[in-house]
């Protein structure tokens, strides 16, 4: 039986962790909240970079490693395919599409923090949507705006900002009545793709805002991407599966 190693903390991550039987594991950075409805051992905290990885994968007798982080954790991603490499072992990624823009769509494209910030600079009532980056920042707020940052966990409101704890999936009608409700002028966002935050973007459509979109980076080559996750379940062998015999 090949032993799986999943290394995860997106939604589409915890729907491969459920498929997962006992003998594989589910591997979490730490942040986030970790699920108690799986049959598979969850792993909580760092492996000390890709040395760190590959001896765990040889002590633990790894067989195939699947990279299901988030497309903006680029640094995990790296790490795992040195790691493997270094092991010997497979890697496999689930990579889920990035949004395109429609018609209609103002997309101002950017590639760091700094980019971002000269972008934001026309507008004055932000609503953030890049995890929790934005709160390193608090104190670097212009005097003329007002940011909203939404981020998993609760965080004390300051002066100049208000911070929005909440978990998507995100309704379009929620997301509807925020921007009504805060009036927004602009939205933040990483292009992280797939249906679950979604929605924002769309509102933003409706309503003429811009979008300054953080720019994907480039990650590294795997053995097998995959771009949903139905098709990744369906490559692994089915001793792999929750219902199989281990």
């Amino acid at each position: 039986m090949t032993r799986i190693l999943l290394l995860g903390g997106t939604g589409d991550a915890q729907k491969i962790a459920r498929q997962l039987g006992r003998a594989h594991v589910y591997s979490l950075a730490g942040l986030g909240k970790v699920p108690d409805d799986l049959k598979c051992a969850v792993r909580v905290g760092g492996f000390g970079g890709s040395e760190g990885l590959a001896r765990y994968l040889a002590s633990e007798a790894i067989g195939l490693v699947i990279d299901a982080t988030h497309p903006y954790a680029a640094r995990i991603s790296a790490n795992a395919v040195e790691a493997c490499r270094v092991a010997k072992v497979p890697c496999w990624a689930l990579r889920r599409p990035a949004w395109q823009p429609q018609a209609g769509d103002d997309w101002r494209m950017v590639d760091d923090w700094n980019g971002l910030i000269d972008a934001l600079a026309a507008f004055r009532r932000p609503l953030f949507t890049l995890g929790r980056e934005p709160l390193a920042h608090l104190d670097e707020i212009p005097p003329y705006q007002f940011w909203t940052v939404r981020v998993l966990d609760s965080h004390p409101d300051t002066a100049r900002a208000r911070i929005l704890a909440a978990r998507g999936p995100f309704t379009l009608d929620g997301e509807r009545a925020l921007f009504a409700l805060q009036g927004f002028d602009v939205v933040v966002s990483k292009n992280s793709g797939g249906a679950a935050t979604e929605a924002k973007l769309e509102v933003a459509r409706e309503r003429g805002l811009p979008v300054i979109m953080l720019r994907r980076p480039v990650l590294p080559d795997v053995d097998r991407e995959f771009a949903g996750v139905a098709d990744l379940l369906d490559a692994l062998p089915p001793q792999a599966h929750a219902d199989s015999a281990q």
